[in-house]
């Protein structure tokens, strides 16, 4: 079986071997899991495996290499997930990306033959990326095609898992340099992990500059960058013009100006589920639960600005996913002539781009993006996908609310 981004699948057996499967490549990687609890963080260092630490105390995950052998029957009881990750070591001074690697693919094994592959392709600026996730789901085990990636490196992905990166200086001479990552969670001690390799973390080296825009490609993910211990105000707007105005006497009886609006679902970690939109009044609340709010509704698609979807960054650890989508409320569905845009701004992240460039289709709902919490932060999508309305979008995403006919004041 061939996954996709995204793509779920159950595991009916114990014994797995995950296999990150590469080309040669001058890239020098290094692959890793994370095993963490319902709140996505470890519950200590001992929960995070990697070269200097390759087998997890009981037994249930060991490195080797570039393949994580996974033992179900042993996983503790405090552990929800298991994220399989992927760096390249000193990628910022060497500029280097995961946008140099092809050929890429994630195997799954068991004990008798291979189970399903998941190629890795799509990357662009990421320098870490969250390869695919084992997790529990109602007491079975579950695999999920992650594929999402992120910038930082090494320091950002444990920091996003709980684990805190200090920058350990080299001894001065004549001692030959002994570099150390001292890992411990954050408001705790202790004696610190030994990377196992010549490796430091130099807080004083200049990174490279990033892009400032990003242009997806359907189905490629992007993580946003975590500056610090959570996010910013992550800020989704959609721009879109109206059709031209066809000249004559007829012409005001034939065009019919489009209103276009910004919308998405969301669900939260506790299961709550809804919609943010103008249609109803959805406006939703920033500093109160969903933490996502709609600015307000343009009708005309003349204003500047577009409409608006502020996400609050504080409360990522909250939110599980969120859907990003537009309605045409009225007028025909030309989304050709509409030219409709969405981006994605999120603080010390490059503007993400999303265009509704996929013309023809008659139907009046687009799913424009899709974000997803994916070690603390989020990896953002573009799906770009058309729907009669808002409730069949529902059930291909499988949300779950109950639709009704309604309109505006």
């Amino acid at each position: 079986m061939q996954l996709g981004k995204g793509q779920k699948i159950p595991l009916s057996e114990n014994n797995l071997i995950i296999k990150f499967d590469r080309p040669t490549t001058a890239l020098e990687i290094d692959t890793a899991a994370f095993l963490t609890g319902a709140n996505g963080k470890v519950a200590g260092d001992e929960d995070f495996v990697f070269y200097g630490n390759a087998r997890h105390n009981s037994g249930a995950v060991i490195l080797s290499g570039d393949a994580l052998e996974i033992d179900l029957a042993k996983i503790p009881r405090h552990v929800e997930k298991i994220s399989l990750t992927a760096t390249i070591y000193d990628a910022e001074s060497r500029r280097q990306n995961f946008g140099m690697l092809r050929g890429a693919v994630l195997k799954i094994f068991g004990t008798r033959s291979e189970i399903a592959t998941f190629p890795l392709e799509n990357f662009t600026v990421e320098n870490a990326i969250v390869l695919g996730e084992v997790y529990r789901y109602k007491g079975s085990w579950k695999f999920n095609a992650t594929g999402a990636g992120f910038s930082g490196g090494l320091a950002a992905l444990c920091n996003n898992f709980g684990i805190e990166v200090k920058d350990t200086q080299p001894a001065p001479p004549p001692e030959p340099p002994k570099p150390k990552i001292d890992m411990n969670r954050s408001g705790r001690r202790s004696q610190g992990i030994n990377m196992g390799r010549e490796r430091s973390i130099d807080s004083r080296r200049e990174e490279p500059p990033q892009p400032k825009k990003v242009e997806l490609r359907k189905g490629q993910k992007v993580s946003l960058v975590k500056k610090g211990a959570t996010l910013g105000e992550i800020v989704i707007n959609l721009n879109w013009s109206q059709p031209p105005q066809k000249s004559g006497f007829f012409g005001r009886f034939t065009s019919r100006a489009i209103d276009l609006d910004l919308a998405c679902l969301f669900e939260l970690k506790d299961g709550n589920i809804g919609a943010i939109q103008a249609l109803g009044n959805h406006f939703g609340e920033l500093d109160y639960p969903p933490y996502i709010a709609l600015d307000g509704d343009d009708r005309t698609g003349a204003v500047a600005a577009g409409e608006t979807i502020r996400v609050n960054g504080r409360f990522v650890d909250r939110i599980r996913r969120i859907l990003v989508y537009t309605f045409i409320y009225e007028g025909a569905a030309d989304w050709e002539e509409a030219k409709g845009v969405v981006t994605v701004n999120c603080p010390g992240s490059p503007e993400l781009i999303v265009r509704m460039d996929e013309y023809g289709s008659r139907k009046r709902t687009c799913a424009i993006a899709l974000l997803e919490n994916v070690g603390g932060t989020f990896s953002v999508e573009k799906v770009v996908e058309f729907f009669d309305d808002s409730e069949q979008m529902d059930r291909a995403f499988d949300w779950g609310l109950r639709w009704t006919i309604g309109r505006k004041d």
